[in-house]
């Protein structure tokens, strides 16, 4: 057998290839944020019912995380992120049609196998980059993943504003002042329309990247890349390890935060009677924070402070954040709700490492076990569309999200006692 070629044995190369899947599921995930307003004026919903969209999206991820670490396991990650991408192009074909053509449910299950491809890819890829190079420094490459992802975020609602939410406080008037109901529903349709070709558009580049990355010199990486030094994983089962049980729901409460922070905050912002022309660019401020927070990141960690403590830090700025929104009002509550894309930046980088650490044989079916927690963003938003119209939205809003940060930065002492000990006892060995 030949040598692998450099091209193949590249870190930074592998990086690169990944980095621009996750530019593009970034893309495609932080649409959520404007699709909610875009299907409940389309639909009429009330902000239940368009909260479905992140509801669905994010429990699909729930229910195939594990089928998808099966399917792992057959075809390898290269090809697994293949095939996730083109499963996300025919989500977003389907979702693309259906939406266009005003039937909620239709478009609903073309969220629903959008979110089922990305929980293929992200049982790879989370796991890849983590054991691509040591894992002590996994927090710094997939803070770069993240950069590649939240700059795509960024640009999601921008570009989603600009195509299809262009003048939408103008259409939602003449929506409410149209009496005739042929009228009303003439209007609704050509703005459903709006949405056809940039999600047919998005099929067709899914698709190419799909058949790119299947043929890419992307290399795979065995599960003993990830063994712990420490201790053998012979013999043991996957509820053997403390760190990825407690870290699923450090991940459920994150996910559930980063929605509510991103994809909740045009809701939040109307709230306070903010005009939707404003409001549907709010998700691009927190991904600004959470850009701004990657970058920091990726500067200091782990150069100046472990992955574990920034964690911790991060989880004392969302508190602190949550509770500036709560005591002001306005666009200075919308602003501390931006910020806390700052503090939740490093969250995933930190948190999906320290919970596969060590994991060995069982890399893929924790990645999946993690990779459910992103169930998350199901809940709490959920959660918060329903309680908002009974309380005082803002105390909703702190009553959810405090108790998750709070969760967050006990996982993270956890996580430093338990780098102390596995330090300790090297020093010993």
């Amino acid at each position: 057998m030949s040598p692998p070629s450099e091209t193949t044995r590249s870190p930074l190369l592998a990086m690169s290839i990944i980095g621009g899947m996750f530019f593009i599921f970034g893309f495609v995930t932080w649409l959520n944020g404007p699709l909610i307003t875009f299907v409940q004026l389309a639909f009429t919903l009330s902000d239940v019912e368009a909260f479905l969209v992140v509801t669905v999206f994010y429990m699909s991820y729930f229910f195939l995380a594990l089928p998808s670490a099966a399917i792992l396991k057959k075809t390898g990650m290269k090809k697994g992120m293949a095939l996730g991408l083109l499963v996300m192009a025919v989500g977003a074909a389907i979702f693309g049609q259906l939406a266009t053509m005003r039937i909620f449910e239709g478009a609903l299950t073309g969220l629903f196998i959008i979110g089922a491809g990305l929980a293929l890819l992200q049982t790879a890829s989370n796991p890849y980059i983590s054991i691509l190079g040591p894992i002590d420094s996994a927090a710094q490459r997939i803070a770069f993943m993240g950069i590649c992802n939240k700059i795509a975020g960024i640009l999601a609602p921008i570009v989603v504003g600009g195509l299809v939410l262009n003048g939408v406080g103008e259409f939602a008037a003449q929506v409410e002042a149209a009496t005739d109901p042929v009228a009303r529903e003439a209007l609704l349709d050509a703005f459903a329309q709006k949405i056809h070709l940039p999600y047919l558009g998005m099929a067709a580049l899914l698709a190419v990247l799909a058949f790119a990355v299947a043929k890419s010199p992307l290399p795979e990486i065995s599960d003993q890349a990830n063994e712990s030094k420490a201790s053998d994983t012979t013999g043991k089962s996957i509820f053997a390890f403390p760190q990825l049980w407690l870290g699923f729901v450090a991940l459920f409460c994150y996910v559930g935060v980063e929605v509510m922070a991103g994809d909740a905050i045009g809701t939040y912002g109307a709230a306070f009677g903010i005009p939707l022309d404003i409001t549907k660019y709010f998700t691009s401020f927190t991904l600004v924070g959470m850009l701004i927070g990657y970058v920091v990141g990726l500067i200091i960690i782990p150069r100046l402070i472990s992955q574990e403590r920034y964690l911790a830090i991060s989880a004392v700025l969302g508190v602190a954040f949550c509770l500036g929104a709560y005591l002001t009002h306005g666009l200075v509550s919308v602003g501390f709700v931006a910020a806390l894309g700052f503090a939740n930046a490093m969250m995933w980088p930190a948190i999906f490492p320290l919970g596969i650490k060590g994991l060995g044989k069982f890399t893929e079916t924790g990645s999946a076990i993690l990779i459910m927690g992103i169930a998350g963003g199901a809940v709490l938003p959920q959660l918060f569309a329903h309680f908002k119209g009974s309380f005082d939205f803002q105390a909703v809003f702190a009553v959810i999200m405090i108790p998750a940060y709070l969760y967050i930065l006990v996982f993270a002492l956890f996580a430093i006692t338990q780098s102390a000990k596995a330090k300790a006892a090297s020093v010993n060995y």
